[in-house]
């Protein structure tokens, strides 16, 4: 007997479980497609990616294209062949996985009397018993593995459905609450509330909590979206419209800088607005009018650092440290990243303790973007 006990068939014989019968009996499959159903329907079969690893090297043993239920589809590897063709992996783990896949019903274990993996063939060259790892029960659950397949890329499909309905409700959210702010509206969704649904939706979720997730996007755009209809977009003239974003004490660490049509090399060493812009487009969706100077960026900038989970004291000692500009550059250049980047507030804590240093350089990370969106696809 195995020393991994479950799933192990002696020598010789064959179960009535794993016995090729019935009407699937005339049936062959294609071990790949079957394979990438497999990859497809892992979390039903309860299996990891690196498990499905070691099922592809042996199904690559198996000579035939397809798993034929009416043939012997026993194979026999050493544990070195196997591990060279996995690149090496090392025997320890090789053996974890591979019993990972016998308790997960895919391969029956086929014990010789001593332990190894071999074939015998009769006069005609054909095998007539072998000694190995048997693809029967993972050739039998075919129907099942492509049924769970098509389960779980419908899910996938409904999951990015769901994820890119959130991002348009929060975005859109997001410009209404701007520009009845703007108006000196008091919309029932606040800043906060919309922060927090923001952070929510970084997060990874399941199929329910997106649905969750999706409703309350809803509900908050239609808090605002009345609001937003009613009110009037402001226009360019930034000494005409209020700005509701920031305190008082932010106020007053304003840059000289911010004119309207200002273009120019600003606070944001040796950048302009427009390259700062193209490297960070994803900051145009929060604006509620075009971004065209620095003073614009900034209070966008203001509006979005909450939703990244950057706290007000956070956000007034980085304008501090850095100056309006750079403050404002480094707060899209995190929205840009937001994906990628687990915690916004304490990212931003550090950039301001360079900048306090004089060791900070905004262009870096606007350059590190810019060649980041400028790389080809992959083929």
């Amino acid at each position: 007997m195995s020393i991994l006990g479950h799933g192990v068939v002696p020598a010789g014989q064959v179960s009535a479980e794993t016995a090729p019968d019935g009407p699937s009996a005339s049936a062959s499959i294609d071990k790949w497609d079957l394979l990438r159903d497999a990859v497809q329907a892992r979390r039903h079969l309860g299996v990891s990616d690196r498990d499905l690893a070691v099922l592809s090297a042996l199904l690559s043993f198996h000579p035939l294209p397809g798993l034929d239920l009416r043939a012997q589809l026993t194979v026999f590897p050493s544990n070195a062949s196997l591990s060279a063709r996995l690149h090496g992996m090392p025997e320890s783990t090789l053996r974890r996985h591979l019993a990972a896949l016998v308790k997960a019903g895919l391969l029956t274990r086929r014990d010789s009397p001593n332990g190894k993996r071999y074939a015998r063939r009769g006069r005609d060259g054909q095998i007539v018993r072998a000694f190995g790892f048997d693809l029967m029960p993972l050739a039998r659950r075919a129907a099942e593995i492509t049924a769970a397949a098509q389960q779980s890329r419908a899910e996938a499909e409904e999951m990015r459905r769901l994820r890119e309905e959130i991002s348009v409700n929060l975005r859109d959210a997001s410009r209404a609450l701007i520009a009845a702010m703007s108006e000196g509206a008091a919309p029932a969704l606040s800043s906060e509330r919309l922060a927090d649904l923001h952070r929510q939706s970084r997060r990874k979720s399941d199929l329910a909590e997106l649905h969750r997730l999706c409703a309350e996007s809803r509900a908050a755009l239609d808090l605002v979206a009345p609001i937003a209809v009613e009110t009037t977009i402001p226009g360019g003239d930034d000494n005409q419209n209020e700005r509701h974003y920031q305190s008082s004490e932010t106020d007053n660490l304003e840059s000289e800088c911010h004119e309207d049509g200002e273009t120019r090399e600003c606070g944001a060493k040796g950048l302009t607005i427009e390259t700062v812009l193209l490297a960070t487009p994803d900051i145009r969706a929060y604006s509620a009018k075009p971004i065209r100077n620095w003073r614009d960026l900034l209070d966008v900038g203001a509006f979005v650092a909450p939703m990244l989970g950057i706290t007000h004291p956070v956000w007034a000692a980085a304008r501090k440290a850095m100056g309006d500009d750079v403050a404002a550059t480094s707060i899209a250049c995190l929205l840009q990243q937001a994906s990628r980047i687990r915690s916004p507030g304490a990212y931003l804590r550090v950039l301001t303790a360079h900048a306090a240093k004089g060791a900070f350089d905004p262009a870096r990370m606007v350059n590190a973007l810019l060649s980041l969106d400028a790389r080809p696809a992959a083929g």
